[in-house]
């Protein structure tokens, strides 16, 4: 098991910054595979960027930017840090995964 981890691993560390799907061990919706920007992999767990989130809607600023409304509505309803909107990223603990997919080139 120690070769696979090794051996997945260093695969990992080679693709961060690609677009990869990972399979785990996990039933449902998730054993469809994760896919995203790999951002980090170490010996415990992958970081993916499973979503990016939106653009600013008026970089200018301004009280005019409080009517616009985004892709989901009006962006001041949704989940933001300091101002800006957020994404998702996907935390996989290295031990569930069971395979992994990148690009060939």
């Amino acid at each position: 098991m120690e070769v696979w981890n090794n051996a997945l691993l260093e695969t990992l560390c080679e693709n961060l910054g690609k677009s990869v799907t990972i399979f785990t061990s996990s039933g449902g919706e998730s054993g469809s595979g994760f896919s995203g920007v790999l951002l980090t992999a170490d010996a415990h767990l992958v970081r993916l960027l499973s979503y990016v989130g939106a653009p600013p809607i008026c970089p200018l600023g301004g009280s005019s930017c409080d009517t616009i409304f985004g892709p989901w509505g009006n962006m001041n309803d949704n989940y933001h840090f300091n101002g800006y909107p957020i994404g998702a990223i996907t935390i996989i603990p290295i031990r569930s995964i069971v395979a992994f997919t990148q690009h060939a080139i």
